[in-house]
């Protein structure tokens, strides 16, 4: 029975060649697309998921309620993590690190500049990365040793052993090797390309000793012995700040090792999300634009059920089950779907580069992982049979007598059941088109909206090696202006779109002692304002014409906050140290472009500086400019990689995911109303050969070719109006929920969606009319010559 089965699905197959054509194609893009975002959304939720323990591991975050709300980070204090081992019960590991940083590191002529962390030797028992050469367990326990990863290793010293080989860190510092690690996972948060131990970085800086904990510059990580105890540790955890320092507005979290990466924003001190919301989105995207492949195979089967009807009717007469004829359409809409799986898996083969390309990762189709393989497989029988059930059971429901004697299948309940799913398909679609356009209106808002500093021509550079010294700094600057290629040169504690570095430690007249407000601090070198082309309100910038040891510039946020209504002259204190504002700066964007600008207070101090920033002579050739810089520092500097950057190239990275969403849906929203675009096509194809001898009649009758193709697209006009009606609400609804999560927004228009209207039903005339128009212009004499 199967093999008479299969044998006439193949039949009708092969007869109906366009419709197959047709259906293969939209469902291979529907599940090509599936496949492709499901592929991303598990790649997501793999982060940090790949060590032994990890549903034990816990980061340390710091919620600080300061300047009248809580704000959360995951910097700690460093004796954060003693405190933890010496005092809170059920903890079995803590430790804790550097954040990742560049630096150089050189074997002989070989020297790269990679990702660096320090850690303590705890932070490889909770993290089991796999050793592939070296001991374990004595791994970061002696100051001047480091661990490569594989590659690095690889690139340092080719085919030798490097164990025991004596590598430079900045040219300066001899490591010995005691380990190799595999690579990191892509899928990791924890990234760098090799390890050094925290007494390294205590020897460099011996501040990292003291019990100090009023500053935050280090991650904390913690395993538990047992999940049952995170409540009794998390309690204990929350008064860990208060114990040890007298004044304290801070309380500890603790978030799992593998929600770190996708609950990344928080409000008033709890998760509340972050890219989880993003994978949802795609998730729902990836399910919507298969079910969307499977309506329109539904559509398209019940559109021909009356060249199907005779058929059924005579497999009916002669003695076939309702059963077997439901077998028999499932198995032709399953054959479909393993058709489109073919067609689907080498689609997916053509998109993965780009799509990797797009997404800066690395995806690959895992042959030999079962996963993968089940995955396909089983959303393939899923398409099939979601896509073959309702025409199965509705062919199979016929009644042989009523179609044998001719009676119309075609009637209204079909009919209003393939209006509903065109309707559904185009809810969709629209409801993607408003919803990308608003994004990328939102995207183009934050992306003009001043910044409080001209971004364009500005490089930095950062300082390393022999520009450590305030005398070389000054050589530097010297040679830059003179070179031509500069107009302007300025230092600064950090790059200018970085955030961090703060601090709650600030007093001034008027403050309450139980009041707590936390404040960015920045140091900079002269003629910052002139440089960057920020904004000087009141008073003026450092200048070598003063002793400005002592003085500070604060922002408008700054001022704001202490409430200081003459601010220029006023003597604040950081610690025990007073210091006289001299200045007060326009704010400027140097976090997230989508919140307002942290109060923030400005040094002079060149022993804090870390980066060089030079604006380029604008009527000189870019690159010329460039390579007069880059020569400058390779001959003052020449062990160490130049690395500039623009300001600009970093800025535009504060955009990523928001462009990220509005590229993949504008990808995935195109593939949802082109596989709609193949539905409607089929359903033209059959209503308008349905309709020939009607439009014979009326062409004989006079009618022209404009009147036709106005009858034939007014029904389907009326679905798509109808489905922009619905689409509307639940567009408005998911836009104003994702613009409400920032402070800078459009208000939302009517424009995205007039444009999803009016694209929809241009979409639907065009796509209707170019299947209509081939019988519109047929001989009238064709149809009508047998009547």
């Amino acid at each position: 029975m199967f093999r008479l089965n299969l044998k006439i699905a193949l039949r009708n197959l092969w007869k109906n060649k366009g419709y197959t054509l047709i259906n293969v194609g939209g469902l291979a893009i529907g599940l090509a697309s599936c496949m492709v975002l499901l592929m991303y959304v598990a790649y997501e939720w793999s982060f940090d998921r790949q060590f032994s323990n990890y549903e034990k591991i816990y980061m340390v975050y710091n919620n600080m309620d300061a300047n009248g709300e809580i704000t959360t980070w995951p910097t700690t204090p460093t004796p954060m993590a003693r405190e933890i081992r010496d005092k809170i019960q059920g903890v079995e590991y803590a430790a804790h690190s550097s954040f990742p940083e560049n630096q150089l590191i050189s074997y002989g002529s070989n020297s790269f500049k990679k990702i660096a962390i320090y850690a303590e030797p705890s932070f490889l028992k909770m993290l089991n990365y796999k050793f592939i050469s070296g001991n374990a367990a004595n791994a970061l326990q002696q100051v001047n040793t480091v661990i490569l990863t594989e590659t690095l290793a690889k690139n340092l010293f080719g085919n030798e052993d490097p164990i025991n080989k004596i590598v430079k860190l900045g040219n300066t510092e001899g490591l010995k090797v005691e380990a190799v690690i595999k690579d990191i996972p892509q899928s990791s948060s924890f990234r760098f390309d090799y390890l050094l131990p925290w007494g390294l970085l205590e020897k460099f800086d011996p501040q990292r000793k003291e019990l100090n904990w009023k500053s935050n510059n280090s991650l904390t990580l913690l395993q538990l012995k047992d999940n049952h105890v995170f409540e009794q540790v998390s309690d204990q955890m929350k008064g860990i700040y208060k114990r040890n320092r007298k004044i304290s507005a801070s309380e500890a979290l603790l978030q799992p090792l593998s929600k770190v990466h996708l609950y990344d924003k928080f409000e008033n001190g709890k998760s509340v999300g972050g890219k989880i919301d993003q994978l949802r989105i795609f998730f729902i995207l990836a399910f919507c634009i298969l079910l969307i492949a499977c309506v329109n195979f539904m559509n398209l089967s019940t559109a021909r059920s009356e060249k199907r009807a005779k058929e059924v009717g005579i497999r009916k007469a002669i003695g076939s089950s309702r059963k077997s004829l439901v077998s028999q359409f499932i198995l032709e809409s399953m054959l479909m779907a393993f058709i489109g799986m073919l067609v689907a898996f080498a689609l997916m083969e053509l998109a993965l580069p780009y799509f990797n390309g797009l997404l800066n990762i690395g995806l690959v189709i895992g042959y030999s992982d079962w996963r993968f393989w089940s995955a396909l497989i089983g959303l393939s029988l899923l398409t099939g049979f979601i896509a073959g059930s309702y025409p199965a059971f509705y062919l199979s429901s016929f009644e042989p007598v009523k179609v044998l004697k001719g009676f119309s299948i075609a009637g209204n309940s079909s009919l209003s059941i393939r209006k509903i799913l065109v309707v559904f398909q185009f809810v969709f679609a629209v409801c993607l088109i408003v919803c990308t356009s608003v994004i990328y209106q939102q995207l183009n808002y934050i992306k003009n909206k001043p910044i409080g500093y001209n971004r364009a021509g500005l490089l930095e550079i950062p300082i390393q090696g022999n520009l450590r010294t305030e005398s070389q700094l000054m050589l530097v600057k010297d040679q830059l202006l003179k070179s031509g290629a500069v107009t302007d040169v300025t230092y600064f504690s950090q790059s200018l779109n970085d955030g961090g570095n703060n601090s709650s430690d600030f007093n001034w007249p008027g403050k309450k002692t139980n009041e707590v407000f936390l404040f960015n601090y920045r140091s900079s070198g002269y003629n910052f304002t002139k440089t960057t082309g920020a904004e000087m309100l009141t008073g003026r910038d450092f200048s070598p014409q003063f002793a400005d040891s002592a003085t500070i510039i604060v922002n408008e946020a700054a001022v704001k906050m202490m409430g200081l209504k003459q601010a220029v002259g006023t003597v604040i204190k950081k610690g025990d140290i007073p210091y006289t504002i001299i200045g007060v700066m326009k704010n400027y964007v140097s976090e997230s472009p989508y919140k307002n600008a942290n109060p923030t207070v400005m040094f002079y101090s060149i022993g804090e500086v870390s980066s060089i920033i030079v604006r380029i002579k604008p009527d000189q050739n870019i690159s010329t400019s460039i390579e007069q810089i880059d020569g400058i520092f390779k001959k003052i500097n020449p062990d160490f990689p130049v690395d500039s950057r623009f300001v600009n190239d970093d800025f535009e990275q504060k955009f990523q995911n928001e462009k990220l969403l509005g590229t993949l849906s504008n990808w995935f929203g195109g593939f949802a109303i082109f596989i709609s675009c193949l539905g409607l096509l089929g359903l033209a194809l059959f209503i308008a050969e349905q309709r020939k001898k009607e439009i014979s009649i009326r062409k004989v009758l006079g009618a022209s070719t404009g009147n036709i193709l106005t009858l034939l697209n007014r029904d389907f006009i009326k679905l798509v109006i109808i489905a922009n009606l619905v689409a509307f609400p639940i567009a408005y609804i998911i836009i104003h929920k994702w613009l409400s999560a920032f402070e800078y927004r459009i208000s939302i228009s009517f424009l995205p969606f007039a444009l999803a209207g009016c694209i929809s039903i241009l979409i639907a005339v065009l796509t209707v009319s170019i299947q209509s128009v081939k019988v519109v212009k047929a001989n009238p004499i064709d149809a009508l010559k047998y009547e």
